[in-house]
């Protein structure tokens, strides 16, 4: 059996792996192979990075922007998640409602939720309605999914002793569908977290007259790629944040559902 690094040795491979990263990139920057104004270095970066947290661009500076995103994406990850889990718990415990729901929602789930910006963009403009419009139909659909098969991988017999007991529905729904089925929902909220950012940052660049998406497409227009290379740094370091502290719940949680 192959044994399983320490936490030592995994930030030293982090750490390697960065370095590597970082020093191809300033090779080939520094190589002259590429203009710095299509390929700045990893100093350049750093540079106009402290430069879009001391000075405004684009109305904001980049802390503002970074503020204005995490606010709409909080916002419409958690109205999903609110609508989402309740839905496919219903969904796995009411056939009827099952039966009714899902042939409209494999026919919606599947729409990229990019696909949504046009309509975003001529029902609500730069409003705020538009990115959690789009930031809503990214991580919808994993909500309602892993409640649904979470609903229906909890014990049979669990429910039946509940209702020999004397239960109703929504007893047993609370007491025993939701805590069975949580495992699963906090694995689909995971997935919903990680499709709604990628969601909004889609929304921002057509929808929004803030952000860091916003921010990248007015770098874009002036020719500045290291603001771009900024707002994906940006990007890239929320999502990893958003997901380390999903996984720590998520590994909590099942920790606690697991046999002893």
């Amino acid at each position: 059996m192959t044994r399983r690094p320490g936490i030592a040795e995994t930030a030293a491979l982090t750490a390697a792996g960065f370095a590597f990263f970082f020093a191809v990139w300033w090779g080939v920057a520094a190589s002259g192979w590429l203009p710095r104004a299509v390929l700045p270095t990893p100093s350049d970066v750093a540079t106009t990075f402290m430069a879009l947290i001391r000075d405004p661009f684009a109305g904001y500076t980049f802390q503002q922007h970074l503020a204005a995103s995490i606010g709409r994406y909080l916002m419409g990850f958690a109205l999903a998640a609110a609508i989402g889990v309740p839905l496919g718990l219903l969904m796995g415990w009411f056939r009827i409602l099952d039966d009714v729901v899902s042939p409209l929602f494999e026919a919606v789930r599947f729409i990229a939720p990019l696909a949504w910006v046009p309509f975003a963009a001529l029902w609500f403009g730069t409003g705020i309605g538009g990115p959690i419009m789009i930031i809503f139909s990214g991580a919808f659909p994993p909500c309602v999914v892993s409640a649904y098969r979470g609903a229906k991988l909890v014990d049979q017999r669990l429910i039946e002793a509940a209702q020999t007991h004397g239960a109703g529905s929504l007893r047993v729904i609370a007491e025993v569908l939701v805590p069975g089925s949580l495992p699963s929902i906090i694995s689909g909220l995971r997935v919903s977290a990680g499709l709604g950012w990628q969601s909004l940052v889609g929304a921002e660049l057509i929808v929004v007259s803030a952000g860091v998406g916003y921010l990248m497409v007015q770098g874009q227009s002036n020719l500045a790629t290291a603001i771009v290379m900024c707002g994906m740094i940006g990007i890239g370091a929320v999502g990893f944040a958003i997901d380390v502290a999903l996984r720590f719940v998520e590994r909590r949680i099942k920790a606690q559902w697991s046999p002893a």
